[in-house]
């Protein structure tokens, strides 16, 4: 409907559900859908309750990119430091899980790519087709896709604009879970919930660790684990994942 919010949020246990809601506009992506995302995505951050969240896109599809016809009114869909979006310059400081059905393309896949993990139907398609517009995919597509899958297959998606499927996608990599159509929530709601089973301070300094020393060298990634392990150890949840363990339960965490 049109008089409803254009991003959607909903809190299921320790995760919180963000829902690009244009279904009539494919989830294109204007100033309301960026400022809503952003919004969502604060909310993740800041609240000690919430331990992961998953992204996903109302009606057929999860993203088709930027709305071009608010564009070319002059709408600028970039919010902040967040960048395009609400998200592809900074995503959550927590884990981030892209729920995809029907098809991510265009700044919709820049969307998925600035998750931590991306859930994706059978049959969706995903791909960077800008070239055919004569535009360039320049909210983080050209240089994730290539750290992601084989540089070949980033540089035909690049080159040819011609998306791949859920399938291949997986095969190479870039999906983590591939489902039957119309389960993708349901299966990024599991992963998100196995995620949050985690303790929560030792979740988000694995997190950093991965993104900040994958493609650092050795001894940045040697620094950062050790301060990762330290913040882990001074937290609260380090005494009681230890209990738990010798006591034989499942742990109490309280993320600090």
């Amino acid at each position: 409907m049109p008089d409803e919010p254009a991003v959607l949020t909903e809190r299921r246990d320790r995760v919180l559900l963000i829902t690009l809601n244009r279904p009539e506009a494919r989830n294109a992506v204007n100033v309301a859908l960026a400022e809503g995302v952003a919004a969502a995505l604060d909310t993740l951050d800041d609240d000690g309750e919430l331990s992961a969240g998953v992204l996903t896109g109302a009606g057929k599809g999860f993203s088709a990119g930027m709305d071009l016809k608010a564009f070319v009114t002059g709408e600028r869909p970039w919010v902040g430091d967040r960048g395009f979006a609400g998200i592809v310059q900074r995503a959550s400081r927590k884990p981030l899980i892209a729920a995809v059905e029907g098809f991510a393309v265009a700044g919709g896949l820049e969307i998925a790519l600035s998750c931590d993990l991306i859930v994706a139907s059978r049959g969706a398609k995903l791909g960077i087709p800008e070239v055919k517009r004569s535009l360039v995919a320049a909210a983080g597509g050209l240089f994730r896709l290539g750290r992601k899958i084989p540089f070949n297959i980033a540089m035909e998606l690049a080159l040819t604009g011609d998306p791949i499927s859920a399938e291949l996608a997986h095969h190479h990599g870039l999906v983590n879970r591939l489902c039957e159509p119309g389960e993708a929530l349901d299966v990024a709601t599991a992963l998100a919930e196995q995620i949050c089973a985690n303790a929560p301070v030792a979740v988000r300094e694995s997190r950093r660790v991965v993104l900040e020393a994958t493609h650092a060298p050795d001894e940045v990634g040697w620094k950062l684990s050790a301060e990762g392990m330290a913040a882990a150890m001074r937290s609260d949840d380090f005494r009681e994942g230890l209990t738990a363990f010798i006591e034989k339960r499942p742990p109490q965490w309280q993320g600090r």
